[in-house]
């Protein structure tokens, strides 16, 4: 399935949808045009019951003759949000080699491979949706970057996780951008620098882990301005999606809703000779392949 969270006419409230080719078919919707009931939010979903889960999936194989008009919008009808807050945004720093060697280059980072992924945090004050502005504080930063990530979604609490047995707790998978402002980084910490509001673009869909076969086979690509900065795949990363859930949950109890982002490939503006880095006025797009695109205007915010 391909969930997404979206408002349509302006509504208050957002709703929880698949997305099948041009359509949003509201899954609270549908399930009660059948005398039955599904979650009207993606967390809530994620938290369900297998049983939740199936239900959707047999409601939308069913076919648009039995999808109730109340229940489908076209794509172009609705406003895609970001699919929901995670409790915690988990980051990977260095997880792609070359991006190593580009870090210890451009950013004083260390020029040999990490032996553990290196992690850090973003709070969910810095997730926007699709559509939604980053923000470019010019009085906070001359130094905004992009960083194309695959997201991981998780769906089951995850504790002292096996590498074996880590994809058993993955809901699904969307992406992220992971922002950054170079000139924020303080002491070598980089909290205030990754986690400013808006420096996390989430979205559009989150694709349920049944729909990506392998996610460690992913094409990523990232453009500015319709340029292309970053392309390689997932299978260069350095540490696995299933790595990377059994070292965070040896001493981080990952819960549904969490969202990890996995590490951005070379390409990045401060990485560039000369560096580039976004301006107000530029479009980013983040692209994983089987996932989609994730589009954002950069505004000037002082």
């Amino acid at each position: 399935m391909r969930l997404v969270t979206y408002t349509v006419d302006h509504a208050p409230t957002s709703r929880l949808g698949a997305q099948i080719d041009d359509r949003v078919i509201d899954l609270a919707a549908l399930a009660a045009h059948h005398g039955t009931a599904l979650p009207q939010d993606l967390l809530t979903f994620i938290r369900a019951q297998a049983d939740v889960h199936d239900t959707a999936r047999r409601l939308l194989a069913a076919g648009p003759s039995e999808w109730p008009a109340e229940a489908v919008h076209g794509l172009e009808q609705v406003v895609l949000r970001a699919p929901l807050r995670p409790g915690k945004i988990i980051g990977v720093g260095l997880n792609y080699v070359e991006h190593v060697e580009e870090s210890s280059r451009s950013l004083d980072t260390d020029k040999e491979l990490p032996p553990r992924p290196v992690l850090f945090s973003k709070p969910a004050t810095a997730v926007t949706g699709p559509g939604q502005p980053i923000l470019h504080n010019g009085d906070l930063t001359q130094q905004l970057d992009w960083e194309c990530e695959l997201a991981v979604v998780v769906g089951r609490t995850a504790f002292r996780v096996r590498e074996e047995d880590a994809y058993g707790h993955i809901f699904g998978y969307s992406i992220v951008n992971d922002i950054s402002a170079r000139d924020q980084r303080r002491s070598g910490q980089w909290f205030f620098s990754k986690g400013q509001d808006s420096y996390a673009p989430f979205g559009p869909v989150v694709v349920t882990a049944d729909d990506i076969a392998d996610p460690m086979a992913l094409d990523l690509e990232l453009r500015v301005n319709g340029v292309t900065k970053q392309k390689s795949n997932t299978r260069h990363m350095l540490f696995s999606v299933a790595r990377l859930i059994a070292d965070i949950s040896s001493g981080v109890t990952l819960e549904p809703g969490d969202v990890i982002a996995t590490g951005s490939p070379s390409g990045v503006g401060a990485g560039m000779v000369p560096p580039e880095f976004l301006a107000p006025g530029d479009t980013v797009e983040a692209t994983v392949e089987h996932i989609g695109t994730l589009t954002n205007p950069v505004v000037d915010a002082r």
